[in-house]
């Protein structure tokens, strides 16, 4: 999380901003609804690998998503205790792109000969730490990054990320009024020029109405390139971006007072729909987005 907020401006200024307006008093006080990692789906990587970390720590693997459209599987897992975050995990569905892409993405991937959480102390924390930070692969070139970007925007997003993380999303139900809902929120986040993925609608509705949710849209960072003579290009990319999320909840527990909602009475899980779109805070529909009034 330290590294994730040096790279990502949203996060400080999110928490700076609901610090100033005294939403919270201090930054212990966010409850981390959910963490997000993206990878490639290949044999030796993808989520088969990526989740032997959290099932180790006492996660449990729950429903399974699919995003047809962006070639994309994904599981969610939840946390052995309340106060750890559930963990997102989602891969591209590498076999279903072209020849010449798949083709790009498996002369970087095919650097990794085995899976590589194998060969981690899992007890380890520094270096499960390290290792979510570290490259799996060489760095790519400029031409790559583009070639993937031009059919599978996510697959360029991993090609240079690898298990960066993707984003921290912070739970709004349970801050004090007028913020606890993420219409509410999302007024205050625009208020202070925090700009907000649009896809689908600023705020995602699930179909049940029970889960609500909306991101930044990720800011370009300047990245180093391999330009193909051991010197480094640079080219301004996507990085990560912050999500929020309102869980209602379930209608059986409609009747407590809100002194008396727990985790486990909201709506828990995912919801393809709006997943799919917050998918999106990383795409350059909005990331390439004319900035509005308002927005």
């Amino acid at each position: 999380m330290s590294r994730y907020t040096e790279r990502v401006p949203d996060v400080r200024k999110v928490l700076d901003a609901m610090v100033s307006e005294n939403v919270i008093e201090h930054e212990g006080q966010i409850e981390n609804d959910h963490i997000a990692f993206r990878t490639m789906g290949v044999p030796q990587l993808g989520i088969q690998s990526l989740e032997k970390v959290f099932l180790h720590f006492g996660y449990e693997r729950r429903d399974r998503y699919e995003f047809d459209v962006k070639k994309l599987n994904a599981y969610w897992y939840a946390p052995p205790t309340d106060r750890y975050p559930r963990v997102f995990l989602s891969e591209l569905r590498v076999d279903e792109l072209s020849k010449p892409v798949q083709q790009t993405i498996t002369s970087y991937t095919d650097e990794v000969t085995a899976d590589p959480v194998d060969q981690l102390d899992l007890d380890d924390a520094e270096a499960v730490d390290a290792f979510l930070h570290q490259p799996l692969w060489r760095t790519p070139t400029v031409a790559d990054y583009d070639a993937l970007a031009a059919e599978s925007e996510y697959a360029a997003w991993v090609i240079y990320n690898r298990y960066y993380l993707n984003h921290f999303t912070i739970s709004v139900h349970g801050l004090p009024k007028p913020f606890n809902t993420i219409e509410g929120f999302n007024e205050f986040l625009q208020r202070h020029d925090i700009r907000l993925n649009d896809a689908g609608g600023i705020a995602k509705r699930s179909r049940d109405g029970l889960l609500i949710q909306s991101s930044t849209v990720a800011e370009m960072v300047s990245a180093s390139f391999d330009d193909g003579t051991g010197e480094t290009t640079q080219k301004m990319i996507p990085g990560s971006y912050v999500e929020f999320a309102e869980r209602l909840p379930l209608p059986k527990h409609a009747g407590l007072g809100a002194s008396e909602i727990q985790r486990s009475h909201r709506r828990d899980g995912f919801a393809t729909s709006n997943a799919d779109k917050i998918f999106e805070s990383t795409f350059t529909a909005q990331t390439g987005r004319k900035k509005s009034t308002g927005d």
